[in-house]
């Protein structure tokens, strides 16, 4: 039998009337424990209010706007039979109490954010649409390893939850299938595929800087010392990640692994098999690059991104097939060392997340170095031949060349939920091989954490990191949540495409109120100097309340300047907050002080007349 509890305020640490700037949950949601209810803003710092209590919300007893005080009523729910129908904390519980903070702030007198402005990060995964599998019991055998932490999958997300959870304490054990550490990222993905850019990158500036009185002469290309400098950036990391596992006394295990009960794992090693028991597990198992039906995959011709990455050799002709992040980063790099490219994208533009704006200063780029670029098309067939690859397209804009020397295919990717034994573990999984997990990471399974590509979009490594931490945390039992507001995208082409927060298309779709600050690169110091002048720089601004929900950068080290604009979202700035920050110049970074004065009618580097 169910009763209805009260959520309330706890201690604020002195704090009073703090307005509520954004609810979290709505009615119907299932809450676990400490699961963050509320964000309010105080004098002192942005806080998430949690639950005292797991159970169903029935009740939202608070808006956006509203100020609360320590003891309000936030929402009623439905705890099981034997809660205590009170939710209050014990008065001297200030600890555990006090509602935790999740960024510093501006001061309460600023306007607050409405939430359907502030540009939440997605949610981790799809709900599960069936039923949990049932467990399999615990197999009576004798382990191995016992431990109190197994991280299966050793990428970013996966060794970063193992070293952070031997930082705590936890006995820890990574599970990696291949002999070296660091996952898809360091060894066949964002590492080395950044040390081929930036080869890509020098041979791009040797040639444009002979427009300036400086000439080389044609690059030759070495394959053999180029891999060999990609596998030296590769090997430096990994390496230090062996060395960082040793000295924290994580051990170690080589071998595939899945799950045979809620508290079990084998693992087959070269030595056999080994059982490992565990009090709690960490899946980072990552995800695989898409593999679609109609190519010949059998052919070494057809390559995935790791096939792209080994580097066999410069094809006279590759089609990349997939106009996304990966197949353009990997196009760039292909197309310098001397390839002809062609791209094909099913999608409208290219980079479908990005806006468009962001994207036509590298489709111009790119479309006088390319063979071409393919919109609204698609491969309907490709056939292995003597001659090359053969394909079959269909859509608006047909290749002229019909025979390849070799395709990349990148698609996406699709997460590896369903090959690691959950079900034997008694964890839900979707058709689509997501696990489903809450703010603590924590799947269904109390003992059980998921975390990074597996628990849904964006599949990315900084993303996983973060979550890695949270999971290991809430493992030993801290009160650890996941609540970054937004995450940041980066295409690592030529020039950089960067963005954070709500896009102006998804701004537009949704009916908020924005305003957009964009001051371009023509007009920058530092770009003009650099002979790179196609990019800007745009902010999105909550036309309420001045606050920065949303940004992109498009233009030569966009990566590195975006970092700015996320933190400048999770503390609240306004566009006064940004603009009367004091940027050196000239710089690049600068062009972001200056899209916020764009924005506040300020700005003294261009001219803007007014309206009337």
């Amino acid at each position: 039998m169910a009763n209805t509890i009260e959520l309330k305020v706890p201690d604020l640490g002195g704090s009073h009337d703090v307005p509520v700037i954004e609810i979290l949950v709505k009615v119907g949601d299932t809450v676990a424990k400490d699961q963050s209810l509320v964000t309010l803003e105080s004098d002192k710092a942005t806080m998430d209010v949690p639950a005292s209590q797991g159970g169903t919300i029935v009740e939202i007893k608070v808006k956006v706007g509203d100020e609360l005080n320590d003891g309000s009523v936030i929402a009623l729910i439905e705890a099981e039979a034997g809660a205590s129908a009170s939710a209050e904390k014990p008065a001297g519980d200030k600890a555990s109490a006090a509602a935790k903070p999740a960024a510093a702030a501006p001061a309460a007198s600023k306007p607050a954010t409405p939430s359907t402005t502030v540009s939440e990060a997605p949610a981790p995964a799809p709900v599960a649409t069936s039923a949990a599998p049932k467990a399999a019991a615990d197999s009576g055998r004798k382990a191995d390893i016992e431990c109190q932490l197994v991280v299966l999958g050793s990428g970013p997300g996966g060794y970063t939850a193992a070293f952070r959870g031997a930082d705590i304490g936890l006995d820890t054990v990574l599970v990696e299938r291949y002999a070296i550490l660091g996952g898809v990222c360091l060894n066949v993905g964002c590492i080395p595929s950044k040390a081929l850019l930036h080869a890509a990158a020098v041979i791009d500036e040797a040639e444009a800087i002979a427009a300036h009185g400086i000439t080389f002469g044609k690059p030759t290309i070495d394959l053999d010392k180029l891999r060999s400098f990609k596998e030296k950036v590769v090997g430096k990391l990994t390496g230090g990640l062996a060395q960082m596992a040793k000295a924290r006394k994580v051990r170690t295990v080589t071998g595939v692994g899945t799950f045979i009960s809620p508290n079990e794992m084998e693992v087959q090693t070269a030595e056999g098999t080994k059982l490992i028991r565990f009090e709690n597990a960490i899946i980072a198992a990552g995800s695989q690059s898409v593999k679609l039906p109609s190519f010949p995959w059998d052919d070494e011709r057809v390559i995935d991104s790791t096939g792209a990455l080994e580097l066999r050799d410069v094809p006279k002709t590759m089609l990349v097939v997939g106009g996304g992040i990966i197949g353009l980063e990997m196009a760039t790099v292909y197309a310098r060392l001397g390839s002809e490219v062609t791209v094909v994208e099913l999608a409208d533009q290219l980079m479908p997340g990005a806006d468009l704006d962001l994207v036509k200063p590298l489709q111009a780029r790119i479309a006088k170095r390319y063979k071409g670029i393919h919109l609204k098309t698609k491969v309907v067939e490709a056939k292995a031949t003597k001659a090359g690859i053969e394909v079959t397209f269909e859509g608006e804009s047909i290749p002229e060349t019909k025979v390849f020397d070799r395709v990349l295919v990148s698609v996406g990717r699709s997460p590896n939920g369903n090959k690691v034994g959950a079900d034997k573990a008694g964890v839900e999984v979707t058709d689509r091989g997501f696990i489903p997990v809450d703010r603590q990471m924590r799947t269904n399974v109390k003992n059980i954490f998921a975390i990074g590509d597996l628990v849904g979009q964006p599949m990315l490594a900084h993303k996983a990191t973060h979550e890695a931490k949270v999971a290991a945390e809430a493992a030993a039992g801290q009160k650890s949540f996941f609540d970054a507001r937004v995450i940041p995208s980066v295409a690592y082409t030529d020039p950089e495409i960067a963005w954070v927060g709500v896009t102006e298309r998804e701004a537009k779709e949704k009916g908020l109120k924005i305003g957009v600050g964009k001051f371009p690169w023509a007009a920058s110091g530092r770009a003009i100097g650099i002979d790179r002048t196609e990019g800007f720089t745009k902010l999105l601004f909550d036309e309420e309340t001045h606050r920065i929900v949303g940004a992109g950068i498009v233009g030569v080290h966009a990566g590195d300047l975006i970092s700015e604009l996320a933190l400048a979202i999770e503390m609240g700035a306004e566009a006064g907050d940004i603009g009367r920050t004091v940027h050196p110049h000239p710089t690049l970074g600068e062009s972001v002080g200056m899209a916020a004065e764009v924005y506040e009618g300020t700005i003294t580097d261009l001219y803007i007349p007014k309206k009337k």
